[in-house]
């Protein structure tokens, strides 16, 4: 698919807006799930997703095509939700879903252990929700879009050293808000399992 959306870049960048349409499209959930997540409003992430899609417009030539378009596109996103939360100076941010493989539903689950999983998955976010901006936003791009260290250094315009080192600061912070008791294991979106 990335083959196909660097083709409608290149025609979107001679003005073509059909083809600029197609990337919005294909952009437009994952755009607007980082906004959401990121900013926690409805009305809020549909306004970063459509100014996102318009920077993305003025800045199509800036695209290097040695990124990933996806990483480039959702950089676009996180910058302008940062800038967005630094405005709101100390708000805090809700999250629509939460990062754990472990608290996600399965269709073999039965009525109890999808309570318990809602449960979790509410003590969960209460944990992210008290989270800094500059600590949430790795965790939500790791954990919920499952992108690489690298990928996220290229997001978020840091160090791959740095990432690593904010991820786990984001981690220690979440062991030290988590309920007593609980047991809080982290693991990327695509692995599957809990690790």
């Amino acid at each position: 698919m990335e083959d196909q959306e660097l083709i409608w870049l290149e025609r979107a960048k001679t003005g073509d807006r059909v083809a600029f349409s197609r990337l919005v499209e294909a952009y437009r959930r994952p755009v607007y799930n980082l906004a959401y997540r990121m900013l926690g409003n409805a009305v809020e992430a549909e306004d970063a997703a459509q100014e996102t899609f318009v920077r993305m417009y003025t800045k199509l030539d800036s695209y290097q095509p040695e990124r990933k378009l996806s990483s480039w596109v959702l950089a676009i996103a996180s910058h302008y939700c940062i800038d967005r939360l630094r405005r709101r100076r100390g708000e805090w941010v809700s999250l629509d879903e939460e990062p754990i493989a472990a608290v996600l539903p399965s269709r073999e689950q039965g009525p109890e252990e999808r309570v318990v999983r809602s449960e979790t998955r509410d003590e969960v976010q209460q944990m992210v929700n008290r989270l800094t901006a500059p600590y949430r936003v790795p965790l939500i791009l790791r954990y919920w879009y499952d992108l690489s260290y690298v990928e996220i250094a290229e997001v978020m315009g840091l160090s791959v050293q740095a990432v690593k080192s904010r991820l786990h600061r984001a981690r220690l912070q979440m062991v030290e808000v988590a309920p007593a008791g609980a047991a809080l294991t982290m693991t990327p979106a695509g692995a599957g399992g809990v690790g």
